[in-house]
């Protein structure tokens, strides 16, 4: 193991040359969790896909085709810009699911608004997909469920949250760490997964690829 400097344990490729790790997101909740871990990504770049689900995905399916999707995009990229530095590429995908219903990450007070209301007074899932890309390319993916369930909501409840803008650009229109674990009645598996990277899972698939002792 090499231990960089400033950073978290990185193992050495088959080459004897420094594996480093690339988160493909540049949300500063996944970032924040990795550094929970003692993780510190080398290069932080976004993949900037489309994330449109296709006609009939299901949730489960549309949250590791995008992890996947994201992280061999960025890890081609990687690749044409630094062939002789390899790394590990990590991708990650939430999806807050209403049955089979995927609910899209609003951009607007209406859509934030709209989410809650499905949310409001029942159970949810929260699916997040991670995908790990070798340096030799193959692709490692695991996916968490999560079920979380809302208290009944009212309507001044929803407006404030909405006026907040705290939940715009979230998956499902809302941050559970932040206002908005006020509304959180049950909770059942990953906490971390909510937030947007199942850090026990995603520790581990590292583990196995080398990267942590």
């Amino acid at each position: 193991m090499i231990l960089p400097k400033g950073g978290s344990p990185i193992a050495s490729s088959d080459h004897g040359a420094r594996l480093g790790l690339v988160l493909a997101s540049e949300s500063p909740r996944r970032k924040a969790l990795l550094a929970q871990a003692g993780i510190v990504p080398d290069l932080i770049r976004a993949a900037n896909l489309d994330e449109t689900p296709l006609k009939g995905e299901l949730p489960r399916a549309y949250a590791l085709r995008l992890a996947a999707e994201k992280a061999v995009s960025v890890a081609v990229k990687y690749k044409s810009l630094k062939p002789s530095a390899p790394a590990l590429v990590l991708g990650a995908d939430t999806v807050v699911a209403a049955g089979r219903r995927i609910l899209p990450k609003p951009e607007d007070a209406s859509g934030v608004r709209d989410c809650l209301k499905i949310l409001s007074g029942r159970a949810h899932q929260v699916k997040t997909a991670v995908a790990l890309v070798l340096p030799d390319g193959i692709v490692r993916t695991r996916i968490v469920i999560t079920r979380v369930v809302f208290r009944h909501l009212n309507a001044a409840e929803i407006e404030a949250y909405v006026d907040s803008r705290e939940g715009q650009g979230k998956a499902g229109g809302y941050a559970i760490q932040g206002r908005a674990e006020i509304f959180v009645r049950g909770l059942s598996g990953s906490y971390s997964n909510v937030v947007g990277l199942p850090l026990c899972e995603t520790v581990a698939l590292l583990r196995g690829c080398g990267y942590m002792e």
